[in-house]
C-alpha cells in the first residue's frame, strides 16, 4: 500500500467499500500502487496496469491494455466506440468484486503477461477516423487552418475530431468548428 494512495481510500464516497475490496485483491496480485490522474493506479515496474475509479452509476477496474485481454468471460466493457486500447470491469455492489475475485485476478494476472511480453495495441492513426464534413470544408477552403490542424499532436488532431462529430445536428457540427478555428490556428488543443 502506497500512502499518497490512501486519501483516496479515506475519502466519504460512494464506491468505498467496493474500493477497499478492490485495492486488497489488486495488491495481492503483486502489482505497485501509485496515484495517477487522482486514482489509484497499479503498475508492473512502472507500467501502468490497473487503474480504480467511480462513477454515478458503477465503480471499475480499467486495464489499460484490455483490448489485448483475452475476454473468455465477456466482462469487459469498451467505455465508448473511440477507446482503443482500455477496457474496463464495472460493479455496482461489493458482492459482485467477492464473487467476481478469482476471475478478476484472472484478468490481472493476464494483464501482467501482456505487459512482461511487450505487447502494444496497434492504435488507429488520425487520418483512419473520419473528418466531419463540416470541418473538411473549412480545412479545403482555409489553407492557414489545414495547415495549423497538421501542426497539431495526432491527440489533439484526434479530439477535435471526436467532438466536431458527435452532434447530429449540421448547424451543431458547423457551430463548434466556426467556435474553435481560432484555437486550432493558435495551435492549441480542444482543452488547452
Amino acid at each position: 500500500m502506497n500512502s499518497k494512495v490512501d486519501f483516496f481510500f479515506t475519502k466519504d464516497k460512494q464506491w468505498q467499500e467496493e474500493f477497499e475490496k478492490l485495492r486488497t485483491i489488486i495488491l495481492d496480485c503483486g502489482l505497485d500502487e501509485e496515484l495517477k490522474w487522482g486514482q489509484p493506479c497499479y503498475t508492473y515496474h512502472g507500467n501502468n496496469i490497473v487503474l480504480m475509479h467511480g462513477f454515478k452509476e458503477y465503480c471499475a477496474v480499467l486495464f489499460f491494455k484490455g483490448a489485448l485481454l483475452n475476454d473468455t468471460n465477456g466482462i469487459l466493457i469498451q467505455q465508448t466506440k473511440n477507446v482503443q486500447s482500455a477496457r474496463q470491469i464495472r460493479f455496482t455492489n461489493v458482492r459482485e468484486i467477492v464473487k467476481m475475485e478469482p476471475v478478476l485476478k484472472v484478468y490481472i494476472y493476464e494483464a501482467i503477461e501482456v505487459e512482461k511480453a511487450g505487447l502494444k495495441v496497434k492504435m488507429k492513426k488520425t487520418s483512419d477516423f473520419k473528418i466531419p464534413e463540416e470541418f473538411q470544408n473549412k480545412l479545403n477552403t482555409k489553407p492557414a487552418l489545414k495547415k495549423a490542424f497538421e501542426a497539431l499532436t495526432p491527440g489533439r488532431q484526434r479530439a477535435y475530431i471526436f467532438y466536431f462529430s458527435q452532434p447530429k445536428q449540421s448547424k451543431t457540427r458547423e457551430a463548434r468548428v466556426e467556435k474553435y478555428m481560432q484555437q486550432i490556428l493558435d495551435g492549441k488543443g480542444l482543452d488547452d
